[in-house]
């Protein structure tokens, strides 16, 4: 593979969190590299705080993340959004249980009107999710 695309997720001091909460949810692999580990000056309050992380799961996701290095300004990512799709109706509703649990479900999860099931939430860290189930 030559190319590939996957969202980089910024969080203000919260990676850790929400990348162990993203490993809960599909599993794989989950790399986690701190600022004192990349040799990045902190102070010793960011020293811990997520340089980068990176979860290789099933089904080709990746996620990557890490926390607003020290000095940056933090942005929430509202304009944004992670889709799921694909016809296995089971693993899928078993993301979106996960993902919208103690988070904010926009569009419940529920035939749309062009055949499919879809649903939109933002979870427990304001990331936003589109969930598309393929009708059958």
């Amino acid at each position: 593979m030559s190319v590939k695309l996957n969202p980089y997720i910024n969080f203000e001091r919260n990676a850790r969190e929400a990348m162990d909460f993203y490993h809960s949810v599909f599993g794989g692999n989950l790399v986690v590299s701190t600022f004192k580990d990349g040799g990045m000056p902190s102070a010793p309050a960011d020293a811990d705080l997520i340089m980068h992380s990176q979860l290789d799961a099933d089904d080709n996701i990746t996620l990557m993340a890490s926390d607003t290095p020290p000095g940056m300004e933090f942005r929430t990512g509202g304009s944004m959004g992670i889709s799921l799709s694909g016809n296995d109706e089971a693993k899928l509703r078993g993301y979106w249980e996960k993902l919208s649990a103690g988070g904010v479900v926009v569009m419940p999860l529920e035939k749309a009107p062009w055949g499919d099931t879809f649903g939109m939430c933002a979870d427990r860290f304001q990331t936003n999710w589109l969930v598309n189930i393929s009708g059958k």
